[in-house]
């Protein structure tokens, strides 16, 4: 398996739907127009390709100097446990900068993951939940 690491070019809708849907990642995918707009306007999108096929995929919203929010992290479940899903955050985190904290929102799915690839739970944070 030969996996290729891009941060140069945004994914199709039609591909992130069909990444997003395998990985069970609960996002608006029944609404391409919508998923097109979220990755539209994300600052950094780092993805992992298998030849031409999406296999994963981290979105970042960021200023560049102070906070990154991690929106979307997803791996393939056939391509899980190789390792991309760390890859793609050792990417995001090397182009953020060292200045720039990376926060995000777990799906429960996921909370034992992420103190496993380096990060910190944190009790701090609210939410204003969307209405559509």
């Amino acid at each position: 398996m030969q996996i290729t690491y891009k941060s140069d070019i945004t994914p199709t809708a039609s591909q992130v739907i069909e990444l997003y849907d395998s990985a069970g990642l609960p996002r608006p995918t029944n609404d391409p127009e919508r998923i097109q707009k979220m990755f539209d306007h994300s600052n950094l999108i780092v993805s992992a390709w298998d030849g031409d096929k999406l296999v994963g995929v981290a979105r970042t919203i960021t200023d560049w100097a102070w906070s990154s929010y991690l929106a979307d992290l997803a791996v393939s479940p056939e391509y899980q446990q190789f390792g991309i899903g760390r890859q793609l955050l050792a990417m995001t985190k090397q182009l953020v900068g060292e200045e720039s904290m990376i926060l995000l929102l777990s799906v429960p799915g996921a909370m034992e993951y992420y103190p496993k690839v380096g990060f910190s739970k944190e009790d701090r944070g609210f939410i204003m939940h969307r209405t559509k």
